[in-house]
């Protein structure tokens, strides 16, 4: 077992969930440690999706691509996330989207099978990962609301103010994506 990394999911369920040290240690077995390099898929449209991941250390992207090339980007995840298709992991169906490292990442996977044994073994795993998928659904669903009615000035502010440390770590191309709008106007709302 990985100390450190341990510690950090331990701290990570702790904030919705009190556990002792026995109930952590075999939670934890129940997840296996997957190592990527930047630009290396995680899940990749057509694949079968047999898990879903916290990411531990890492940024990624999951995003679609329509016919002509165009990349609509759905999230990041970065540290803490939860991450996976989760039409696919949960329907058991190929994956429509595309998950892949933006940074060298470090994640922390749960197969579906294991989930549904987790769970039953520990009812408190339901509420932690039932908490975190509404978590997710709520993040989604003011994404999809900001993009549909909001200026493109708002959601750019809106970015800064919820994810200072993304204007960090994101290449301008990968945010100007995300906002839906051109690395030209990208740089003129910077520039404001």
């Amino acid at each position: 077992m990985n100390s450190e990394i341990a510690l950090k999911f331990r701290l990570h369920l702790e904030e919705l969930i009190s556990l002792t040290d026995d109930e952590f240690e075999d939670i934890y077995s129940y997840f296996n440690l997957k190592k990527l390099r930047k630009h290396q898929f995680l899940v990749q449209e057509g694949d079968s999706v047999n898990h879903e991941y916290w990411v531990v250390e890492g940024l990624l992207k999951t995003y679609a691509i329509e016919e002509n090339g165009k990349e609509h980007i759905l999230q990041f995840g970065a540290e803490n996330w939860w991450v996976s298709d989760y039409e696919a992991f949960f329907q058991s169906e190929k994956a429509t989207i595309n998950i892949d490292c933006i940074e060298n990442s470090i994640l922390l996977g749960l197969s579906l099978n294991d989930r549904k044994s987790l769970c039953e073994k520990y009812p408190k795993m339901t509420i932690f990962l039932l908490r975190k998928s509404n978590l997710g659904y709520v993040a989604l669903q003011k994404r999809l609301l900001s993009m549909m009615k909001d200026s493109v000035d708002k959601r750019y502010e809106d970015l800064i103010s919820y994810n200072p440390d993304l204007f960090q770590r994101l290449p301008k191309t990968l945010i100007a994506a995300y906002l839906g709008v051109s690395r030209e106007t990208l740089s003129r709302l910077g520039k404001r």
